[in-house]
């Protein structure tokens, strides 16, 4: 496995494999990684011949500095997870790599910007746009490996690569969880033991809800039993709980049993915040 810190470093490999026709396949994190991560690695090593991961904190997207300051970055013990699973480049630029000067250009990305994520964290996606913007651009792969845990950061993405033409494919893969239902995130290894118990309603909730909703119950009654749940939770604090369609996510105000929906949830254990969705209709 080699890292690479730069563009440059990166062109004539780059065009090493092009010249022999691989197949990139790109994985890109902020570090931290867990075996959600870890599983779209092994996606990528089973669909291309040659896969980089990108390690970098990108200090654009967090709209709260101490959100950002105080992300975990275990550098060393990501490194060795990534040689472990047999990646062969990790591309670990430094903030001035990615941004050697300010960067001014703004994305609005319509619709998608003001509900949900785009709602609560007021300038989140430009800050994701033009990351990974630069990330195809300097890394310049054929497929792409993003997780289904941030469903928005999804419609976000690909409305991305379809509005400028990005020239490669889009691979989403399913949310892994710990044994007990909670969502893998980075942000879990913050949680204090205590914190760590009450970050379950989360998932609870989301089973509770989709099974209720399959059993024909009325979606806003659900979803006031469900902000109650989360009143009763000492620790927790809800931002929303959101019955939408996948695609445009728009919310619904009640469940069709014929088209396609996902519930949202995003709330605050503690200091630490937490996201997860779940598919009701595929």
């Amino acid at each position: 496995m080699k890292v690479i810190r730069t563009g440059a470093e990166w062109n004539p490999l780059w065009l090493k494999h092009l010249q022999n026709t691989h197949q990139i396949g790109f994985v890109p994190t902020m570090g931290a990684l867990h075996e959600g991560h870890l599983d779209l690695v092994k996606k990528s090593i089973s669909q291309t011949d040659v896969t980089v991961v990108s390690i970098f904190v990108n200090p654009t997207q967090f709209n709260n500095p101490e959100d950002f300051a105080k992300y975990p970055v275990t550098v060393d013990a990501d490194l060795e997870k990534l040689a472990k699973a047999g990646v062969d480049y990790v591309f670990l630029p430094s903030v001035d790599a990615i941004y050697p000067t300010e960067t001014h250009l703004k994305f609005d990305f319509g619709d998608l910007e003001r509900v949900l994520e785009g709602q609560f964290r007021p300038g989140h996606f430009n800050g994701v746009g033009i990351v990974v913007s630069k990330l195809f651009h300097l890394i310049r792969p054929h497929v792409a490996f993003f997780g289904q845990k941030d469903l928005q950061q999804v419609g976000i993405i690909k409305r991305l690569v379809r509005d400028l033409s990005f020239d490669l494919s889009l691979e989403i893969v399913p949310t892994r969880r710990e044994a007990d239902g909670l969502a893998m995130s980075s942000r879990n290894m913050r949680l204090k033991p205590e914190e760590r118990k009450q970050a379950l309603i989360l998932f609870q909730s989301l089973e509770k809800a989709k099974s209720d909703l399959l059993t024909g119950k009325n979606w806003l009654e659900i979803r006031n039993q469900i902000e109650v749940a989360f009143q009763k939770t000492p620790l927790a604090k809800l931002e929303y709980f959101e019955l939408i369609h996948p695609e445009s996510f728009q919310s619904y105000s009640q469940f069709d049993p014929n088209g396609k929906s996902s519930i949202c949830v995003a709330a605050f254990i503690g200091e630490i915040r937490l996201i997860d969705n779940m598919p009701v209709i595929p």
